[in-house]
């Protein structure tokens, strides 16, 4: 199948989907957790841990460090409740974090509206041209830069 699509969860049914995911994989889903998740889902770019570390501090009240934000976004990718877009440095919520596949991103160099795109043929292209290259491919990612429809 070269690409599907999902049923995409919002809101509290994206924050439950992503907890029962989170639980499925042995981890627990704490306050903190559920906070950092619920900010960075609130988001429609990727944004940095120090635009989540500055929305969760905002709604609890008290300063939360960077630092922590950044040990959960790595929990997150792991257990596939979000992506990483490696030339933002910046992250996603994943919208279907039960379904795991490898990143196709296009980001906007315009506005940094960046879409996910799922297409099985092109990353399963990738991870057989590396494995022919005798390197073994872990987490593929790739990035398409360039502009979006709105700024074109």
């Amino acid at each position: 199948m070269a690409a599907h699509h999902h049923h995409e969860p919002q809101g509290a049914d994206l924050a439950t989907a992503a907890q029962a995911t989170l639980e499925k994989s042995g981890e627990q889903w704490t306050v903190m957790r559920a906070n950092i998740f619920r900010a960075l889902a609130g988001f429609d770019k990727p944004a940095s841990a120090y635009d989540i570390a500055e929305a969760v501090s905002k709604a609890e009240g008290r300063r939360v460090a960077a630092n922590s934000v950044y040990r959960i976004l790595d929990l997150f990718v792991g257990a596939n409740l979000a992506r990483r877009v490696e030339s933002s440095n910046a992250y996603i919520a994943n919208a279907h974090p039960d379904c795991l596949h490898d990143c196709i991103f296009l980001v906007c160099d315009t506005c940094g509206q960046t879409t996910h795109l799922d297409d099985d043929r092109i990353t399963r292209g990738v991870r057989l041209a590396a494995e022919a290259a005798g390197f073994s491919p872990v987490r593929p990612v790739i990035e398409v830069r360039g502009k979006c429809a709105t700024c074109d």
